[in-house]
């Protein structure tokens, strides 16, 4: 798995004050009252979160996907958060989000590069986890989940672990058996993820593809367009 590219030699990225300013004049709305804010695929991309996030205290749902941001910081203020996107980043822990505790209930962190669960526990009202396409590798770490009790929903294609029992033919039944001690689970196996990871995703809303249930967003006729091209 590659990191998504920086910006361009001696080409800043975007800073989140700066994407933000740019949003409110696409949408006309004031992002300090906003309950949703997109600032997907930026150009050039966001790099780091500044203190400029502290200001969303509404946001209930932000979405970061399709960055270059490496660590997750100045969310503490974030009130709110319910749902937070950060797929297609270059994201490789979970520090930074013990600040969301309290409130998040959706995690969508597929395409980075998490090989260790540490800080997985304490979200205690997580109920959905996509984290398909990143680096965990061993039983020890995945079993990090059962912290998480809330826990109903798992995306975890793509993960070596994964790849090593679907090709052996008992990921599905282990990870059964070894969540049981949730209260309810449903292990995701998207296929249609995997058909449209090749195409050129720049047209589409690329949240979609880090979100399952998003893929009903997605107009088929364009992937459709894409993969004729």
């Amino acid at each position: 798995m590659q990191s998504q590219g920086k910006s361009g030699e001696g080409q800043k990225g975007t800073s989140c004050r700066e994407a933000l300013k740019q949003w409110e004049e696409n949408t006309g709305e004031k992002a300090v009252e906003a309950k949703e804010i997109k600032l997907i695929g930026i150009q050039p991309p966001i790099e780091k979160l500044d203190s400029s996030i502290q200001t969303l205290a509404n946001c209930e749902k932000l979405s970061l996907s399709t960055n270059t941001i490496e660590k997750l910081s100045h969310l503490n203020n974030l009130r709110c958060l319910k749902i937070l996107s950060l797929g297609r980043n270059n994201i490789k822990n979970f520090t930074g989000l013990e600040v969301l505790a309290d409130t998040l209930e959706q995690l969508w962190i597929s395409y980075n590069f998490v090989e260790k669960m540490k800080g997985i526990g304490v979200l205690k009202k997580l109920r959905v986890l996509y984290m398909s396409n990143n680096l965990v590798k061993d039983w020890v770490e995945f079993l990090k989940l059962l912290e998480v009790t809330t826990l109903e929903e798992l995306n975890f294609v793509g993960n070596p672990l994964e790849e090593k029992h679907s090709a052996d033919g008992n990921w599905r039944t282990e990870v059964e058996r070894k969540l049981t001690l949730l209260k309810n689970h449903e292990i995701i196996d998207f296929e249609v993820l995997e058909e449209i990871e090749a195409l050129d995703f720049e047209a589409l809303d690329i949240e979609a593809l880090e979100a399952p249930e998003a893929l009903e967003a997605l107009d088929f006729e364009a992937l459709e367009a894409h993969e004729t091209r």
